[in-house]
């Protein structure tokens, strides 16, 4: 009785292995397995691709995709503005006025019959005289008695620039005087004589001047005047 016993205790014992055995043989490749299997390689990378420009129409500039609006170029710089252009007018300060030369070409009489007066810049910059000068008799030197002398202008008046020391010039024609000592005048008038004559320049005030040689001698109190020009008249 005691010898049987021993023989079941190890049979069973080795039932229980075999069946350990199997149990281990079923999990152990699939666990291998799970663990051995290499993970996937990542997946490359692949660049973005640009995003076209619009082509028309979507931008807030209207036609041509461009926020500035046109065709889509850049938006054109702004133009400077023109310089001021020229010189500023001759003043007061800035001119001298010449005595009276009788001209060449002029009335017959006896009279002064025809002047030639000049303006001379004489400041350190470029101003520019325009227009047509006045004239009247000085009246012994009071402003009071002057004699403004009825002006026809002659030509047409246009900007001339006078560098510093340059002259524009006037050509004054009178009515002349007729016949020898006083004279007498066509219309019946009494000549008019003058030491000293006052003349008045566009933007650059009134200048009483004298005659190289000689008075102012005159009828009817009227005379024609030049636009102040670069070129001296006859």
């Amino acid at each position: 009785m005691q010898y049987t016993a021993g023989p079941r205790r190890s049979a069973a014992v080795l039932v229980a292995a075999a069946a350990a055995a199997v149990l281990m043989t079923g999990c152990g490749p699939a666990d291998d397995g799970a663990a051995g299997t290499p993970p996937a390689p990542p997946a490359a990378s692949v660049p973005a691709k640009p995003t076209p420009a619009p082509t028309g129409g979507s931008s807030a500039g209207g036609s041509g995709g461009s926020a500035t609006g046109g065709s889509g170029g850049t938006a054109p710089s702004p133009s400077a503005s023109a310089p001021g252009g020229g010189a500023k007018p001759c003043t007061t300060g800035e001119v001298k006025v010449s005595d009276a030369e009788q001209a060449a070409v002029r009335p017959p009489g006896t009279g002064t019959g025809a002047a030639i007066v000049s303006v001379t810049n004489n400041s350190k910059h470029t101003c520019t005289l325009n227009g047509f000068p006045t004239v009247a008799g000085a009246g012994n030197g009071s402003p009071g008695k002057n004699v403004p002398m009825t002006i026809t202008q002659s030509g047409k008046a246009s900007a001339v620039p006078l560098a510093p020391g340059a002259r524009a010039w006037t050509k004054l024609t009178f009515v002349n005087v007729q016949g020898e000592a006083d004279g007498y005048c066509v219309s019946g008038a009494t000549p008019g004589s003058f030491p000293t004559m006052v003349i008045g320049v566009p933007g650059a005030g009134s200048h009483q001047i004298a005659m190289t040689d000689g008075v102012f001698a005159e009828c009817d109190d009227k005379a024609t005047v030049t636009a102040f020009s670069a070129v001296k008249p006859t």
